[in-house]
């Protein structure tokens, strides 16, 4: 059944076997869908290799498309035909809300080992009080800035976006004053995709201004802190931040950034060993630190990461689990962090002696989850990605054509309350 499953879907999108090198006389088979990509296939095959060592159990891991909405749209069709094809699920931080009907409740599974994460994390992965996943690895916004520079202008770096507007506009002037025309301020991802609602979404926080749909589902994001959050960022662009920045993603701003021509950049956390490889023009001129706040706000970033879930449709649902909470323990995080870079979700490891020599970041990482902030999409559900067209869509004409930050939060408000109708 598994197989004439599968086989039907390989017309749609492929999907590539790989079975594991291990023993015989296994007791079960759990299927693993992780990242084809790199350092990441080969950590997860084997960890994956050592669990089924250690059990007594077979593993096969499933390569799944690299673009993750082709993979999200895979995850659909099988789960929704009730396929046991796969057991384990890498899925994004954002999708326990669209996949959490089709996922396991994991609460009574992990023997309290979600705990060990951090809070926000495990927010992200609850829906209607169920824990649909475990943390895996984990991502958020932070801010980069040219040490040099700053030391050269005798300026920190900055607490708040205020003082990051001030010691922009210094450098930056005093930069093309020196003959370096080309220098800008600050870099952000400004297109309007996902990427500007994690901005937004930090700046709105930032300032007090709330999660635009907060937990009880109740859409808030039509308040003052929200409207001064937006009207400082409309004041960066084409004074501190180039015009093309509307048109920028993560790679378009690391561009500008790691040639040279910014002083600040908002980025994840994979632009640090860019920033700073010896092919970078700004090598160990970079560091990073939390995000600014607004005046009566706090430090914030938007959560990024990948979790692991358990099918509802595994025929080893409790098999698969226990693959889960090895895959996510303290020892298999550390060994990703150190070995890939892949950020820890469990807050123990931010005081580890060998990360934080392997990690010069984790600091300003482990400040940045204490108050990190969730996209609405466990709440949301399956009208998620509405939600988010409906609020980057609206950012965007804030910063491009002059929108009233008040007025374009009003119609925001009306058109969020119209795709919840009766509820998300």
């Amino acid at each position: 059944m598994a197989g004439r499953r599968a086989a039907a879907l390989g017309g749609v999108l492929s999907i590539a076997w790989v079975l594991l090198p291990l023993p015989p006389a296994r007791a079960a088979t759990i299927s693993l869908a992780c990242s084809a990509l790199g350092i990441e296939l080969t950590l997860c095959t084997e960890a994956a290799r050592q669990w089924g060592s250690d059990t007594g159990n077979d593993v096969k891991i499933v390569s799944t498309p690299n673009s993750a909405t082709e993979r999200l749209a895979l995850y659909q069709q099988i789960l929704s035909a009730r396929g046991s094809d796969i057991d384990v699920y890498q899925i994004d931080v954002i999708w326990p809300g669209l996949l959490g009907d089709h996922l396991v409740d994991l609460a009574p599974l992990m023997g309290g080992a979600e705990a060990q994460n951090f809070p926000s994390l495990i927010e992200a992965a609850t829906v209607d009080g169920e824990l649909k996943a475990m943390p895996w690895f984990a991502d958020a916004g932070l801010l980069y800035y040219r040490a040099d520079l700053l030391a050269a202008y005798g300026a920190e770096p900055p607490a708040t976006w205020d003082e990051l507007t001030e010691t922009a506009r210094t450098v930056m002037d005093g930069e093309r004053a020196a003959g370096n025309r080309d220098m800008w301020g600050f870099v952000f991802q400004g297109r309007a995709y996902e990427g500007l609602f994690c901005n937004a979404l930090e700046w709105i926080d930032s300032y007090g201004g709330g999660t635009v749909v907060d937990e009880t589902g109740a859409v808030t994001v039509d308040n003052p802190e929200a409207a001064a959050a937006l009207t400082t960022a409309a004041g960066w662009v084409d004074t501190i931040t180039p015009k093309g920045v509307l048109n920028y993603a993560e790679e378009e701003s690391r561009g500008v950034f790691q040639s040279g021509q910014a002083v600040f950049m908002r980025n994840w956390p994979y632009a640090y060993a860019l920033a700073n490889a010896p092919e970078s023009q700004v090598a160990g001129k970079v560091e990073v630190v939390p995000l600014p706040h607004g005046p009566e706000g706090h430090p914030t970033g938007t959560l990024g990461g990948q979790l692991l879930a358990v099918s509802r449709y595994s025929n080893h649902p409790e098999l698969a689990a226990d693959l889960v909470r090895y895959l996510t323990s303290q020892e298999v995080q550390k060994r990703r962090a150190l070995e890939g870079g892949f950020n820890p979700t469990i807050e123990a490891l931010y005081d580890d002696p060998d990360l934080k020599a392997k990690l010069p970041y984790l600091e300003a990482m482990a400040e940045t989850f204490a108050h990190a902030v969730a996209r609405p999409s466990a709440v949301t559900k399956d009208k998620y990605n509405r939600v988010s067209n409906a609020v980057f869509n609206a950012v965007h004409d804030v910063l491009s054509v002059g929108a009233e930050p008040e007025a374009a939060l009003g119609r925001l408000a009306g058109e969020l309350n119209r795709i919840k109708r009766r509820g998300w």
